[in-house]
């Protein structure tokens, strides 16, 4: 067992789950924020489309993704399949549809007199979307935490576009699908609880992240 390699694998995998959930968290928290105010008669489909590719299987995607990365697929041309770079593409498509859906649900939860109060301000719309982000902040932040869980977690994808490779893409998902085929047991034990404690950390940096801004409930 070589801890260094350990560490390596931890770091990609970090480093990997937390650009791709930054840029979805990014995209997703602002984008779910307009569909949830807007007023648009194609609203509920946008919706709908949404909540389904929130269960979008990470095996398809990443077939998808690796036929469009190829040599011949039309975006061959990038040269980042079988990178780190392809990973964090895969993952923050399987998460950007997370944090948008569930930002949409914590809005819309809010109680209607605190959306018409923010709407009575008569300030500049971006002012008022900033004020129901801080209004629905602790389900937002519920859906960061589903989107990292998912990242961190996934493997269909990475493994396709990433391709498993030692020492350049090889994370913690896909380490122990490897190791565990090449029977090599006390190494998936390692990774697993490696794992396991990159779950807690997670849950605990977000834990007091909620202390820190005031935010209450679960």
């Amino acid at each position: 067992m070589e801890y260094s390699e350990i560490i390596q694998i931890t770091l990609l995998s970090l480093r990997v789950s937390g650009i791709a959930v930054l840029l979805s968290t990014l995209v997703g928290v602002f984008t779910g924020a307009y569909i949830a105010v807007s007023q648009t008669r194609f609203k509920n489909i946008i919706v709908t489309l949404v909540n389904t590719f929130m269960g979008t299987p990470p095996v398809l995607l990443g077939l998808v993704l690796y036929l469009l990365l190829s040599r011949s697929g039309p975006l061959g041309f990038l040269g980042i399949l079988f990178t780190p770079e392809a990973m964090i593409l895969a993952q923050f498509l399987l998460t950007l549809p997370i944090i948008t859906g569930l930002t949409i649900t914590a809005i819309e939860a809010l109680p209607q007199e605190t959306k018409e109060f923010f709407r009575s301000l008569a300030i500049p719309k971006h002012y008022e979307l900033l004020l129901t982000l801080n209004e629905a902040r602790v389900g937002i932040f519920g859906g960061v935490l589903a989107a990292l869980a998912r990242a961190v977690s996934e493997v269909g994808a990475v493994i396709i576009v990433g391709g498993n490779i030692r020492y350049y893409t090889r994370v913690l998902t896909t380490a122990i699908v490897f190791y565990t085929n090449t029977g090599e047991f006390e190494m998936v034990l390692w990774l697993g609880a490696v794992l396991t404690l990159v779950y807690l950390a997670i849950n605990t940096v977000l834990l007091i992240l909620r202390f820190k801004l005031g935010v209450k409930g679960a």
